[in-house]
């Protein structure tokens, strides 16, 4: 279902700086590992077991408070897959898979 939902947004979003969208949701979500991360060891936890609690921690809740920018990257690598499909059955000469722009 999930699937569906990304190809329906796909069709109707115009396509996005895919580059930056995955660069922004790295850094943001590094930058949650490491507060999350300092927040723990000011606790009196020692680094290392911090560290290990904020990836456990830290992966689903980013997926949570990030999800617009999780569904951006999403969006742009299926955008970024279709026109890979469309460049390579225009390669192979295929005039049914592509959209006739001339």
């Amino acid at each position: 279902m999930q699937e569906q939902q990304t190809e329906a947004v796909a069709e109707t979003s115009p396509p996005t700086n895919l580059a930056r969208d995955i660069a922004l949701y790295t850094v943001v979500r590094l930058a949650m590992l490491v507060a999350v991360t300092a927040v723990i060891a000011l606790c009196g936890v020692p680094l290392l077991v911090a560290a290990a609690v904020s990836v456990v921690v830290v992966m689903p809740l980013s997926m949570l408070v990030f999800s617009g920018l999780r569904r951006r990257v999403a969006t742009g690598m299926v955008h970024r897959a279709q026109r890979r499909e469309q460049l390579r059955a225009q390669l192979r000469g295929d005039r049914e898979n592509t959209d006739d722009e001339h």
